[in-house]
Formats: C-alpha cells, structure tokens, sequence
C-alpha cells in the first residue's frame, strides 16, 4: 500500500469553504490517513483516532509538517463512553468543523457463513463505532448552527452480498441513517454527507482474491472526498460505473440478482 506521507496534497476548496477543525476516526491508514494528509495546512487543526500507535503517530509527524495541528488518540470506536468523551474534549478544545466517521473493518467468510462473533464485531465497529462518533457532537453543532458530518458507508450498503453479509447490512445501516438524518439537520444548520466509494486499496481491501472492478487507490478516493464535502452533496458514491451496478442490482428481482450473487467468490474467512 502506498505510504500516506509521501502523497502529494488535494486541492483543497476556496479558503472560505474549508474546515478548520477536523476530528477524523479511523486516521492511521487507508482513506482516513489519506484524508488527514488532505486537509493538512497550516491553521487546520486535526483530531485523529486509530487503533495503531505508531501508524498514527506516522500520520500526524506528516501531517505536521505541512502546517497543521495534530492530536492523536489510540481509541476504540466500540467504546462508548470513551468517545463521548474524547469527542466532547475535542470539542471544547476547539469547536468541530467537519467530523468524519471513518472507522471500519471487514472480514471474509469463505462459504462457511459468518460466526455470532465475526458479525457482531463487524455491526458493532461499523455501527455503533460510527454512532459513538457523531452523536456526541450533533447536539453542540445544533446549538452552534453550524457544522458538518460526513459518515462511511460503501457501494455494498446497496446489496447484500452472500461473502460479506454482516459488511453490507452494516453500511447499509449508515447509508440509510445518515440519509434520514441528513433532513432534519439541515434545518438546524448542520449538514450531513454520506460516503459510498466502491473498490479502494486500503488495508481493508488487501486479502480481496478476487478482481475488483475500478479499483482505485486511496489517494483518489480522498481527493472526491475532500471536493464533494464543501458542496454538501448528501450522497458520495463513486466511481459512477460501479455506482450504477450496485443501483441495478438493488432494483434487480431478487431470484435473478440470488443467482448472480451465488457465483461471486468470497473473501477467505477470517477467524471468528
């Protein structure tokens, strides 16, 4: 995977566009480290979690380097009380821009099914890691009338695929709760983004045996990211080809689309 310090910067938005302070889970690798490189500069200041110490740190010193102003913390997002706190010191440390719940696993199960284990981590890092994310900080971004969420979610959250059931229901779980809440928030200010991108070259996606259709690395992924924040587009899902599958395949009769779905390989299982 290509090391995040040594990508070049995204242009960024009009200077009047951009968040200054940013809290980003998930930030020691993948598109969550790409991400923190992207919106490093000086007057930024940057909140970053992840689960590896060093990975993070890594982060942070490039990220630095550029001007900005970084905090790290080693935290897991399944914690709940841990990350209302940890978001509210943020916070008050100085009041969030922007937040983005990035946070998430995946897991293969071969074609033995998911365990009990293997499906609760996924629902409980995937869901509730991004809900203890943004609730904390939805009530101080209502009193400030401003602010903005952007939440996770993928292409799979269209379908439910046999190798990665837990996955898909997930992120359809983000998709769709963050869709309905995007209503409401805007009323009061805040707006909310929902992120779908297909194949990405992310720790997440390295033990994929399978080809994966307009995979693109984490730097592109970012730079769509960072352009379609500031225009708060409600839905992120890219790219538009793989994007056009997963709605086709959502529509499709589901006798025909069980049939399609049978003949796709599986990511190898991990334990439970």
């Amino acid at each position: 995977m290509r090391d995040p310090a040594r990508q070049t910067c995204i242009t960024l938005a009009p200077m009047s566009q951009q968040p200054h302070s940013i809290l980003i889970t998930g930030a020691s690798s993948g598109i969550g480290a790409t991400l923190a490189h992207s919106y490093a500069a000086t007057g930024t200041t940057l909140f970053l979690s992840g689960r590896d110490q060093e990975r993070l740190a890594g982060v942070a010193k490039s990220c630095e380097s550029r001007g900005a102003t970084c905090h790290t913390t080693v935290l897991d997002v399944c914690d709940r009380e841990a990350m209302a706190a940890w978001v509210e010191t943020c916070d008050a440390t100085q009041p969030l821009d922007l937040v983005i719940a990035n946070a998430g696993i995946s897991a293969g199960t071969g074609f033995a099914g998911e365990g009990a284990g293997q499906t609760r981590q996924l629902l409980a890092t995937n869901v509730d890691g991004a809900l203890n994310t943004v609730l904390p900080v939805i009530p101080a971004m209502v009193t400030r009338g401003r602010g903005q969420i952007a939440l996770m979610s993928s292409l799979a959250s269209f379908r439910g695929f046999p190798g990665a059931p837990a996955y898909c229901a997930s992120k359809a779980a983000m998709r769709v709760w963050g869709e309905g809440q995007r209503g409401w928030l805007h009323a009061k200010g805040v707006d909310l983004s929902v992120i779908c991108p297909g194949f990405v070259i992310t720790p997440l996606s390295d033990g994929n045996p399978y080809p994966m259709p307009l995979l693109m690395d984490a730097q592109r992924a970012a730079g769509i990211i960072v352009r379609g924040l500031p225009r708060n587009r409600g839905r992120m899902a890219f790219p538009w080809q793989t994007y056009w599958l997963a709605q086709l395949l959502a529509i499709m009769p589901v006798a025909l689309s069980d049939r399609l779905m049978r003949r796709m390989p599986n990511k190898p299982a991990t334990e439970d």
